[in-house]
């Protein structure tokens, strides 16, 4: 009998992908640190400075105003994540996929973005000041009011990306 009421939420909460459900932050945080695999996970506001995630699986997660400054996420899977006004100074994201990413507002000052799939993000108003970005692909990227200062855009892909001042790259 109590399987049966209890069955309607548990489809429910699989139907809105809350595979997750009955998990605190602090518990998907030790998940993430001790797996590197935490896609579609609820981490807004989580504290990851420093945190050793080179090779992680945190697609479609949410990071939004997560501390991440200085994290080692080299290589890591970050499509379709959100990380809006995140903290990834000096982060090493080089050879990251954050494709479809959300990064509006992020700080991403000194970050380390060499080779990063970074096609199709949103990085509306976020501070790349000293970003490496060589060899990086910002197709269709969204760069407006970005501060692009002290960045080397030479080897960077750039096709579509709508750049700070509003023009969109032919």
């Amino acid at each position: 009998m109590q399987l049966r009421i209890l069955a309607p939420f548990v489809a429910l909460a699989v139907s809105l992908g809350l595979t997750t459900l009955g998990c605190t932050k602090p518990d998907l945080t030790q998940q993430l640190l001790e797996t590197k695999a935490c896609p579609n996970c609820e981490l807004n506001d989580a504290s990851l400075s420093k945190a050793q995630l080179g090779g992680a699986d945190l697609s479609a997660a949410r990071l939004n105003r997560a501390n991440l400054s200085q994290a080692d996420l080299n290589q890591a899977n970050l499509s379709g994540v959100f990380l809006d006004s995140a903290n990834l100074n000096q982060a090493n994201l080089s050879g990251a996929n954050l494709s479809r990413a959300g990064l509006a507002t992020a700080n991403l000052s000194g970050a380390n973005l060499q080779n990063a799939n970074l096609s199709g993000a949103f990085l509306r108003g976020a501070n790349l000041e000293r970003a490496n970005l060589s060899g990086a692909n910002l197709e269709n990227a969204d760069l407006s009011q970005a501060n692009l200062n002290g960045v080397d855009l030479k080897t960077t892909q750039l096709k579509g990306a709508i750049m700070p001042d509003g023009k969109v790259q032919p």
